[in-house]
């Protein structure tokens, strides 16, 4: 799964987003963090055997416990990057599904979307992190001066 340069490069800067998110974030952040690093793993260890165009049905089901986490994340918070994070991972949901349907979608087309729907995810858990540090750091400083 991480045999070219190009998926470790990516594996690298998905290792930075979560561990920038654990030492940075709020709950909500280490909780979006620590699912997706789960579901990282989860889903390199899964070895079905079968190409893009065959239904995996152990990576989908991991892919719809992410979704309902991170819809979980957007219900309960009242931060906004969940619910970005919660629209691109049902893009990639979405994607499984039709190949269950038997749609068919051209192999490079499906990666391009789980992989482009996995950047618009990091980035929203980053930005997301950002804008959270940055918040506690302004409510540190007002109450430095109160």
């Amino acid at each position: 799964m991480f045999e070219t340069i190009y998926s470790q490069i990516v594996l690298a800067v998905a290792i930075v987003v979560v561990t920038f998110a654990f030492l940075k974030g709020d709950e909500t952040e280490r909780v979006g963090a620590a699912a997706y690093a789960l579901v990282v793993l989860a889903t390199a260890m899964i070895k079905d055997g079968t190409s893009l165009g065959v239904p995996r049905w152990g990576v989908m089901g991991i892919e719809i416990v992410l979704l309902a986490v991170f819809i979980g994340l957007a219900w309960h918070s009242r931060r906004t990057w969940p619910v970005w994070a919660a629209s691109f991972q049902a893009i990639i949901v979405t994607g499984h599904v039709l190949i269950v349907a038997n749609l068919r979608p051209p192999s490079n087309a499906f990666a391009t979307v789980i992989n482009m729907s996995n950047y618009g995810l990091l980035i929203a858990l980053a930005v997301g992190t950002f804008w959270a540090w940055q918040e506690r750091r302004a409510a540190n400083m007002g109450a430095r001066k109160g």
